[in-house]
């Protein structure tokens, strides 16, 4: 059995790094240089996240969230009900989109480009093949980001998970994987702070977003691809142009 790494203590972050995602950035920066430089290696199991908690001094979302960025760059995995673990390093060679990647607008703007091709034509064969049981998951998460939203939450999680089982109901493991490695960082709200720049408030710019999934979730339902298409294109173009009106505010 692997016995669990627990790299040295560090200081806590929360006394320099916000917000908090300046705060999981700080999490995933930290863990990643473990991993990169062999502190942590290939099969050695994480500590858990109360260990996590108290090392960075920040909450079990920050924890948890760094996490899901760590296994969508292929650094762990997570096995249900057994912990999560370092996983090999991969080539170098392959495709990837680092956090340096995203570390602007323009460059946000450019993934939801590729997003708008990809998932575009993954709700028309979502809407041709999904199954009872696909329809409900993503049901669930629209309920789950009805929920954040009078929670006082950016909802990212399920608005994440939503899309992520958008992939899975095409049938096709490639839409469903591709989309888990990118994780919650191709969601915008991830990098940029549309939610306070909104002129509407926070409340109605994520009721605008929560409309849209419904329209994606219905013309699934109603197993009709070209309306799924367009809803989904739909959303994903007004996201983009959320972050130019976004980008627009932060100059002025």
């Amino acid at each position: 059995m692997k016995k669990t790494t627990t790299a040295a203590a560090s200081p806590p972050l929360a006394a320099r790094l916000r917000p908090v995602r300046g705060l999981v950035t700080g999490v995933v920066e930290d863990l990643t240089a473990n991993i990169r430089d062999g502190q942590l290696k290939p099969g050695d199991k994480l500590p858990t996240e109360a260990d996590f908690m108290a090392r960075f001094g920040v909450s079990r979302t920050v924890v948890r969230e760094a996490l899901s960025k760590l296994q969508a760059a292929s650094l762990v995995e997570t096995r249900h009900g057994i912990g999560t673990f370092v996983m090999a390093q991969q080539s170098s060679s392959n495709f990837k989109i680092a956090d340096q990647d995203l570390a602007t607008v323009a460059d946000v703007i450019s993934v939801l480009e590729l997003r708008i091709s990809l998932e575009t034509e993954a709700a028309g064969l979502a809407a041709q093949r999904r199954t009872k049981a696909n329809l409900e998951v993503m049901q669930a998460a629209l309920k789950s980001f009805q929920a954040s939203m009078k929670q006082d939450s950016d909802a990212v999680p399920s608005d994440f998970q939503f899309h992520l089982e958008v992939a899975r109901a095409t049938g096709n493991q490639h839409f469903a994987e591709l989309m888990t490695y990118l994780g919650t960082m191709i969601i915008p709200r991830t990098r940029v702070n549309t939610l306070h720049t909104a002129p509407e408030g926070r409340l109605v710019y994520l009721q605008r977003v929560h409309g849209e999934h419904e329209s994606i979730y219905t013309a699934i339902r109603n197993q009709d691809p070209d309306a799924a298409r367009a809803a989904m294109r739909t959303h994903l173009s007004n996201s983009r142009e959320r972050l130019r009106n976004a980008r627009s505010h932060a100059k002025k």
